[in-house]
């Protein structure tokens, strides 16, 4: 085609970028280099995040219930320390081993207390009563206490058993608590308030200079948290390991799996950035042997990363467990595409090999800019696809690649095409055509078998739609981890000795009717607001709550039984735990309403602490059951489980749907999983739907489209298939790979369309057409292919599960789309599309002449 055929303002555009780019090659590199330093400066600014906030649902109605019962009974948020000595636990020499240890942890700043079997009160060791109790509280260091009298109440103790004190009596717990920051707690609860009121309605100027200024402050202090709990659990391990001689010692809790899992992912950047680097230079040296196709490509891809560190640097956005592998995507991205311009560039030389540089490098840049720049489109918009998913680590995902892979093409058309005019000419001469062979092969296939190759498609897309209804979300999360980790064998270890690991609170309300009847009794009664009316105060709490009195114990009690006798439930502790301990205070007599009320006053405050405040509301007017579940248990069903819960006491023990909640991290972890089906249906439908699009405005034609995203869906829906069969359930990681499939694959895709309408133009043979297309651009698709495949292959290394999968599974992903670009996708274009030379130039855009680029 002549120049008149070049689409308006394109030669414009061509002349700038070879005046800007081309023509002053050491200052297009020194304006990199600069912005490489300006960036590079804020990348000692990237942080990790790995809290439990960081891995739920970005709108959980759940979360903000589950922070105001932490905040009126506890956190949950305290360290667990396991201790099994080499000699028999109750024996002077182990407990004083035990006693180094626990003051040993007390000397931690920010440690406020530590439980243990040293610490908490003794009532039947001997027996004690309540007036004893009022003089003297006593535990298993108190001098009159009977050690093995003390040994059977843990062993038989509702409250101690199973939580302090393992069945076989050789295991003991402590529990490690951390000073609630206020400061956190108050910027938190500020920040989410304002958030809540901006999904309500409009906020007003100064209420998002207030929201911005909270979220900022709140995301520094979090920061500072974070450092110093990072700091706090290497003391503890410190500590543990000086005692390591006299016990096997594991810890387990939230703030250590947070802790280790910021360490697997900064090992997981680590090992595949460095990993990915080494791989991607083994791949470029073997394939071109030549360093400069080893150092422009490794420049572009460098520099693509360290942009994006320290773009992450500096506005704060930390990385996730979800989003530690941008680094070794982004690498591969970036190859990727300079890949193909290596290639083109090899091409055209062996075409012309009389031009000089300029003209070589231009028209390569030129020819590749459409395919380059609908390919990072195609692939900004399936990492885009992951914000419509309600999981806030998946949606910063989306965010971080959909703005790397821009940071990368911009790279490759202005860092690589400027380097390389640094360099002369120089011709690439294959030693064995290995490449060459495999794409002719495929051409040979599916020109001699083309309804077989029709057939096994088809065939594979049975079998995905069958594997594909076969997924499930429900997944254990103590399986996400390596048995060697400290994670693992913690969790392993409480779970089966102490009572389980994942808690479960049941909150019980006070029936709404009960406040009803308060609400006429205070109307009705003329002394209501007497100051001089000691009436209620002689009844006591008794008398006032819902829940605290004599005919509510049995209730309590039932409810308590109900969730002990479950199958999937560990340890529970309730107000029934606490009535049966008054009771034994009580003489083993029965309790009445003035025995509560004398109870209730007398007790002493550590006591109350440890049997009321974490069961019940000051009121008395709502009840928490803390329930632990067995996260080992292979059976475990979470929101079945949840289902049973509230329909069980709903329809069998008397109590309305407006008493019942189920709150705790058991919950909230249920809730993300719960959206992962949502998660995946939306990012698939999003991405299809986007690049549909775009493939028809590239393409302009429908056909051409349908035929275009066909070998993706094989390959996004064979891995999922995959998945279904071998019964491995979605994660947060996974449900990212079909989008991230689809937004890789099309790139070979678009550059496999545009190639082919290029040589079918020449003379209308579509076989002649994929030939020329598998030797040429078949090549470029089988190196990029190559390099995805590996690449993903390292992420196997990582300590977390899900991340192996996302790599094992994205690497089968982008083999099984390789070949059905090369197989599928050229039967289908040579098939049914219908081919002119419009249909061609429409895609391929104005062809110049290198003797014309050149001048």
């Amino acid at each position: 085609p002549s120049e008149k055929e070049e689409e308006p303002g394109q030669g414009t555009l061509l002349v700038l970028y070879s005046r800007l780019v081309l023509d002053r090659p050491l200052v297009t590199l020194l304006v990199v280099s600069l912005v490489l330093a300006l960036f590079g400066s804020f990348a000692r600014d990237f942080r990790l995040d790995a809290s439990a906030d960081s891995l739920v649902l970005e709108t959980d109605r759940d979360l903000r219930y589950y922070r105001s019962i932490r905040a009126r009974y506890g956190s949950d948020d305290y360290l667990v320390l396991t201790y099994t000595p080499h000699a028999e636990l109750f024996t002077p020499q182990v407990l004083d081993d035990l006693r180094r240890l626990r003051n040993s942890l007390l000397q931690i700043e920010r440690v406020e207390s530590v439980v243990s079997i040293l610490d908490v009160p003794l009532i039947d060791s001997p027996r004690v009563t309540l007036d004893d109790l009022q003089d003297q509280v006593r535990t298993l260091e108190s001098p009159d206490s009977d050690i093995g009298l003390a040994r059977t109440e843990f062993l038989t103790s509702p409250l101690y058993s199973n939580l302090l004190l393992s069945p076989d009596a050789r295991t003991t717990a402590l529990q490690v608590f951390f000073r609630s920051d206020e400061t956190y707690n108050a910027l938190l609860k500020r920040r989410d308030t304002l958030r809540e009121q901006e999904l309500e309605r409009e906020l007003s100027p100064e209420e998002k200079r207030e929201i911005e200024a909270v979220s900022t402050e709140f995301k520094e202090y979090k920061e500072t948290l974070m450092d110093r709990e990072s700091a706090d659990i290497a003391a503890v391990r410190s500590i543990m390991d000086r005692h390591r001689a006299h016990a096997e010692m594991h810890l387990g809790g939230v703030p250590m799996i947070v802790s280790d899992m910021i360490d697997f992912i900064r090992h997981d950047l680590l090992i595949f950035g460095v990993g990915v680097m080494l791989f991607l230079v083994t791949m470029l040296a073997t394939v071109f042997r030549s360093l400069r196709w080893v150092i422009l490509p490794m420049l572009c891809c460098f520099s693509a990363v360290l942009i994006m560190f320290g773009y992450l640097g500096l506005v704060q956005w930390r990385v996730t467990v979800v989003s530690s592998n941008f680094t070794s995507l982004l690498l591969i991205i970036t190859l990727s595409l300079t890949v193909h311009l290596v290639v083109r560039y090899h091409e055209l030389h062996a075409e012309r090999p009389g031009a000089d540089q300029r003209a070589l490098v231009l028209e390569t840049m030129r020819s590749k800019a459409l395919p380059s720049l609908y390919t990072a489109l195609t692939t900004i918009v399936a990492f885009a696809s992951l914000l419509v998913s309600e999981i806030r680590p998946v949606i910063d995902f989306g965010w971080m690649m959909a703005i790397g892979v821009s940071v990368s093409f911009l790279l490759s058309f202005v860092l690589f095409p400027s380097g390389l005019m640094l360099f002369k000419p120089k011709s690439f001469i294959p030693r064995r055509d290995l490449t060459g062979a495999l794409t002719r092969s495929f051409a040979r296939l599916i020109e001699t078998h083309g309804n077989l190759t029709l057939w096994f498609f088809f065939v594979i897309a049975v079998l995905s739609s069958i594997g594909i209804s076969r997924l499930t979300v429900e997944n254990r999360f103590i399986d996400h981890f390596h048995k060697t980790t400290e994670i693992y064998q913690g969790m392993e270890l409480i779970d089966r000795q102490l009572g389980g690991t994942t808690p479960l609170d049941v909150i019980l309300d006070a029936d709404p009717a009960f406040y009803a009847e308060r609400a006429q009794e205070q109307e009705d009664n003329p002394f209501a607001d007497d100051p001089w009316d000691d009436s209620a105060d002689e009844a006591g709490l008794s008398g006032t709550s819902y829940w605290y009195k004599t005919y509510r114990l049995e209730q309590v009690r039932q409810v308590h039984d109900y969730l002990d006798q479950l199958p999937e439930s560990g340890k529970v502790l309730s107000m029934a735990t606490t009535f049966t301990l008054m009771q034994q205070l009580n003489k083993d007599r029965p309790l009445d309403n003035f025995a509560l009320a004398i109870i209730y006053k007398k007790l002493p405050a550590e006591i109350e602490a440890s049997l009321f405040r974490p069961f019940m509301s000051e009121d008395g007017n709502q009840l928490r059951f803390a329930l632990r579940v067995f996260e080992s248990d292979p059976s475990l069903q979470r929101n079945q489980l949840i289902a049973k819960i509230r329909r069980d006491l709903v329809e069998h023990l008397d109590l309305s749907e407006e008493q019942v909640h189920l709150s705790g991290m058991f919950v909230l972890y249920n809730n993300v999983l719960r959206s992962l089906y949502r998660s995946q249906v939306l990012t698939i439908g999003a991405v299809f739907f986007a690049i549909m699009m775009m493939f028809m405005i590239l393409f302009r034609s429908l056909r051409l489209a349908v035929i275009a995203i066909i070998p993706n869906l094989v390959a996004a829906g064979s891995v999922l298939g995959v998945m279904g069969w071998l019964n491995i359930p979605l994660d947060i990681m996974t449900i990212t790979i079909a989008a991230i499939t689809i937004g890789i694959a099309v790139d070979d895709t678009i550059h496999y369309v545009h190639r082919f309408t290029l040589e079918i133009d020449r003379d209308g043979d579509s076989f002649g057409a994929i030939r020329r297309s598998h030797a040429s651009v078949g090549r470029a698709m089988y190196y990029t292919s190559i390099i995805v495949i590996i690449g993903f292959s390292i992420l196997a290394l990582s300590n977390f599960k899900p991340t192996i999968y996302f790599g094992l599974f994205t690497g089968l992903a982008m083999a099984v789309a390789m070949i059905a670009n090369l197989t599928l996708l050229a039967l289908l274009l040579q098939r049914f599309g219908k081919w002119s030379r419009q249909t061609g130039s429409d895609l391929r855009g104005p062809k110049r002449d290198l003797r014309k680029s050149a001048g």
